[in-house]
């Protein structure tokens, strides 16, 4: 959403209304202010969460002080169940996991896929690394979400488990050049080597005259889990899929234009267009 978007209420927490901040200006907010308070500060306080583990592992500083500090955020998640969490934990992600009765499990996925970040620089991970990342940076921030917006708990495993890869795709398909820049590369190995690309050095590949050759079985895997995605959301009564509905079809676009605009150097950057989401957020805004 654009930096104008309506603030929260002058009276909701502090907490709540950084975490808020924090998302502004991202589809992220467009899809989640639409949502009664308590799931709209339950979910910004997730958001914070992600934000605030996703800057630890992209920090590029020394190894062992980010998986320390990657190791203070489970011990403090662990603290919420067992009734003692520390001071310094944002009294609003406390409240929604109690509220919402958010899974350990999912956290720690969470804090395991931005370990993975801070262990190597992947470069040309294999499909089922690939998967795995995903599923930890990704999916289990859906099945924390799902909880949120109440979904039956099946469909809401699986919504997570699609949507979740479908983003998460996208945003490696988008963030070629910005993933490049900090020596990094998400293409999984396969494709690369089914189109003749033998390097995994990030700029060479980019460089590479058949990167879309190996960029199209991406595009085909997210564009499968977008379908899953809306086949779930179909089915599911329709004031609990409002956000995750307007965050599908603020990403799905961007991931026709990446097709459409292909995968040769110069490669503009692709957003979200503003006017999708300011449609999305009537269409499924106004659901009661």
């Amino acid at each position: 959403m654009t930096s104008g978007a309506a603030p929260l209420e002058p009276d909701a927490g502090a907490e709540g209304a950084a975490a808020a901040a924090r998302s502004r200006g991202s589809s992220f907010y467009a899809g989640m202010r639409i949502l009664p308070r308590p799931q709209r500060e339950a979910m910004f306080e997730i958001y914070s969460f992600c934000r605030a583990v996703d800057d630890i592992a992209d920090d590029g500083g020394p190894l062992l002080p980010r998986k320390a500090a990657l190791e203070r955020w489970r011990r403090d998640i662990d603290a919420i169940y067992t009734g003692e969490p520390p001071k310094s934990l944002p009294p609003g992600l406390i409240t929604a996991v109690r509220a919402f009765d958010l899974q350990r499990a999912d956290f720690h996925d969470v804090i395991d896929g931005m370990e993975m970040d801070v262990d190597e620089d992947i470069r040309a991970p294999d499909l089922a690394k690939l998967d795995l990342y995903c599923d930890r940076v990704a999916s289990a921030v859906g099945c924390l979400s799902v909880r949120v917006f109440g979904l039956p708990a099946n469909e809401g495993i699986a919504l997570a488990h699609h949507l979740g890869r479908a983003l998460q795709l996208t945003n490696i398909l988008r963030d070629l050049d910005e993933d490049a820049a900090i020596g990094r590369l998400y293409l999984p190995r396969e494709p690369l080597r089914a189109a003749g690309i033998a390097e995994s050095e990030p700029n060479a590949v980019l460089a590479h005259p058949a990167l879309a050759a190996a960029c199209a079985p991406v595009i085909a895997m997210a564009d499968g889990h977008f379908r899953e995605a809306r086949k779930i959301m179909a089915r599911c009564p329709r004031k609990s899929i409002r956000a995750p509905m307007i965050m599908a079809e603020a990403y799905q676009p961007i991931l026709a234009q990446l097709t459409a605009r292909g995968f040769a150097p110069p490669r503009t950057r692709i957003s979200a267009s503003k006017w999708r989401i300011l449609l999305a957020v009537l269409r499924h805004g106004l659901v009661l």
